[in-house]
């Protein structure tokens, strides 16, 4: 099992490669012209991604910033609305209906028109534009639905003019391009806001460094010139420039902007840092280790923005969804005419229900449902260290009934530690593991490792012990205060020829039992201590198995160790199924016998022999820690090594996907109900829907989506949300 620290891999895999790790991202402020018109929307009509790219194009440029279109919708529906006020004054319908009447002087009936003429070119014209991609590639969707509806209305007004001018319909075209700018302006604030992850993640980045010379003097750098082995110094307060070592120094290093977790972090020499986190109160002397694209944020980055680019199966049934709503609005559209021309004969009414149901059908609302979504969840769970390669692998977590973990590294911490202490009468266990830990001071055994993190865990007091000896194949000897002291193993009692006394052999039995380690504290040739030794479980591992109960998922082992090793370790944890024993070729059979089984499985893994079973299961979970060839094999990367960050990926799935639904299921609900009424099916009862009305229906569906889209923010992962 390979073991390296996190930011290290996802500084080096394979997986995260982009253009730049922290320059701004470049604003698309143009005119949107038919051949970007994928860049003005985010939703995935005929040629257009859910990222927003040109697929026609044959490099990807990165994350799309909105801000252009955001500010050019906004602007043309201002505009649009002022030259709005003298088409409804001057409208015969208009003025009508509230009793009132405009001048009346040569001329005086083209003003409504001629204004209109100028919103229709001004106003509609992006929709018109970005409607010829569709046309061309034989995929329609909104804006060809869009640029039918204002078209339609705008010829039978130039009709009505002349034909029925008390029937003059430019007010409710004029209306209607008002009412789709203003909803395609709310809704590239909303991908704007959402898709922000990637900037803000950006801006964690300092542009500066100071780069400490060979006497110790520091000059200010770019970031940009920073190389490996550089030395920087790192001021309180500040932002990391770089990954690197700390060389110099102890601060606590607020990691919460990668990590998720809002404890600062204890650093110290010899201690991992990562780009864009923040230094605490003391000043670090840090040698660097990557730059630039290397940095884990880079990777992070390139994670997000992977992620907000991938499909999600729900994502392609919106896709379906539009296309065929089109071709349903097209045949209401013509029963519609049909039907009103054999009741009514050919009116200018007839012409209006036609136009209605166009406008109607828009599936602005659809187009926002799952892009949002997918945008939302994807920086929330960045913020909450949890990485997403594949769209698919979060959308499949929602569904998963079996959660196998790898047990070493995983579960487990991957180093010996003290499990268990039983002392003989008259010694504590501070005493004796103080006592131990310096006999065992200079060796680099893990065992010996373990005992000595167990004596600092406990802040027990140091000891001085002196002449040290070793014996070979069986433990150590040495004085302490006119004392012999030996420590060792079974073999260690064989020599000295003693017998435990029945409290510390008890404890030997049982630990003998459960496959653990055993090392005794001798004095003077008689045992006064016995120490279980094993691969220490994680504080986080139980509390994870008990809320990936809780949420309705049974949780299986899969580890190489002997079975009273593992059914130890899943005695302690709670867990439902062992497979130990394992082979390494072999994990990927046992996680193939579960899905033969008929479960949903996901495998948390962390080593290079997990890699073929992080494959093979429907979601592929990668715990940070892990080596490079785990991560390319999973799906969902967890930034850092804690079990309790696999319940959040399912919270996560589960609340997107009932986000995607519920947008889904009020996009699609509004044309099922809409339509009916546009084509004019309750006339009989007086219910009729002009165009405008049925675009302001329109763009109020558009904005309860993008408010649900937006609430997804305010789910709490890691807070039991089991349930909910």
């Amino acid at each position: 099992m390979n073991h390296v620290e996190p930011q290290s891999n996802l500084a080096t895999s394979p997986i995260i490669k982009t253009e730049s790790a922290h320059q701004p991202l470049a604003p698309t402020d143009t005119m949107p012209q038919s051949e970007t018109h994928d860049h003005m929307h985010p939703m995935p009509m005929g040629s257009m991604d859910h990222a927003g790219h040109n697929p026609h194009s044959s490099t990807q440029e990165g994350h799309v910033n909105h801000s252009g279109h955001e500010q050019m919708f906004r602007q043309r529906f201002w505009v649009s609305l002022i030259l709005t006020i003298p088409v409804l004054l001057f409208s015969p319908m208009i003025q009508e209906w509230f009793h009132f009447h405009m001048p009346d002087f040569p001329g005086s009936q083209l003003i409504g028109p001629a204004f209109a003429i100028a919103i229709f070119f001004y106003g509609g014209l992006p929709f018109l534009q970005m409607a010829v991609p569709e046309v061309r590639d034989r995929k329609p969707g909104m804006m060809l639905l869009i640029s039918m509806a204002i078209t339609t209305s705008f010829a039978y007004s130039l009709f009505a003019v002349f034909a029925a001018p008390m029937s003059g319909f430019f007010w409710e075209m004029a209306t209607l391009i008002d009412i789709m700018l203003l909803g395609h302006w709310l809704e590239m604030r909303s991908v704007r806001q959402a898709s922000g992850a990637l900037n803000e993640l950006a801006k964690l980045m300092p542009d500066t460094a100071e780069l400490l010379d060979a006497n110790g003097g520091t000059k200010q750098v770019s970031v940009a010139e920073l190389h490996s082995d550089d030395l920087i110094l790192v001021r309180p307060g500040a932002s990391i420039p770089a990954d690197g070592e700390i060389q110099d120094g102890h601060s606590d290093i607020n990691e919460a902007m990668i990590t998720g977790e809002s404890k600062p972090v204890s650093k110290e020499p010899g201690g991992k840092v990562i780009a864009g986190t923040i230094n605490g109160d003391g000043s670090l002397r840090v040698r660097v280790m990557a730059t630039g694209d290397n940095t884990a944020l880079a990777g992070i980055m390139r994670l997000v923005d992977q992620a907000q680019q991938s499909k999600s199966n729900t994502q392609i049934l919106a896709d379906k969804a539009a296309g065929w709503l089109f071709y349903i609005s097209i045949s209401v559209a013509i029963l519609t005419a049909i039907g009103w021309t054999l009741a009514t004969g050919f009116q200018l009414s007839t012409l209006e229900r036609v136009i209605t149901v166009l406008v109607i059908a828009c599936p602005h609302a659809l187009g926002l449902a799952v892009p949002l979504v997918v945008a939302i969840s994807t920086s929330l769970g960045a913020r909450n260290g949890i990485l997403v390669r594949n769209r698919l692998a979060l959308e499949a977590a929602r569904l998963i009934d079996t959660v196998v973990f790898d047990k070493t590294g995983t579960l487990t911490e991957g180093r010996f530690g003290v499990v268990g202490i039983a002392v003989a009468d008259g010694w504590t266990e501070d005493r004796a593991i103080a006592l131990t830990a310096a006999v065992e001071g200079d060796s680099e055994h893990p065992i010996a490792q373990g005992i000595r993190h167990a004596a600092e865990d406990r802040k027990a007091a140091p000891v001085q012990v002196k002449d040290f000896e070793a014996l070979k194949g069986r433990g150590i000897r040495a004085t302490y205060d006119g004392h012999t002291v030996h420590v060792g193993g079974p073999r260690l009692l064989e020599m000295l020829k003693v017998s435990l006394p029945d409290k510390l052999a008890q404890f030997a039995r049982q630990a003998d039992e459960k496959g653990q380690a055993v090392v005794y504290l001798l004095q003077d040739n008689q045992p006064v201590a016995a120490f279980t030794l094993a691969d220490v479980v994680r504080k986080e591992s139980k509390a994870a198995i008990q809320r990936l109960h809780e949420l309705g998922i049974q949780v299986a082992m899969l580890t190489g160790d002997s079975r009273a090793v593992a059914n130890s370790v899943a005695v302690e944890l709670g867990i439902d199924t062992v497979f130990a024993e394992v082979l390494p070729e072999n994990k990927e059979q046992k996680i193939a016998e579960l899905q033969q089984q008929g479960k949903k499985v996901a495998m948390v893994g962390d080593g290079v022999n997990d890699a073929p079973a992080l494959t093979r299961a429907d979601v592929g979970i990668a715990i940070g820690s892990g080596t490079d060839v785990a991560i390319e094999s999973a799906g969902i990367i967890l930034v850092q090594s804690n079990p309790l960050d696999v319940v959040k990926i399912f919270e996560l799935s589960r609340a997107t996907y009932r986000k995607m639904i519920q947008n889904l299921i009020w996009a699609a609900g509004y044309n099922v109900v809409a339509l009916p009424l546009a084509a004019g099916l309750l006339a009989p009862v007086g219910i009729l829907l002009s165009p405008a009305i049925g675009a302001l229906l329109m763009s109020i569906s558009t904005i309860v989506v993008a408010i649900n889209a937006q609430l997804l923010r305010g789910v709490k992962l890691g807070v039991n949300n089991a349930g909910k």
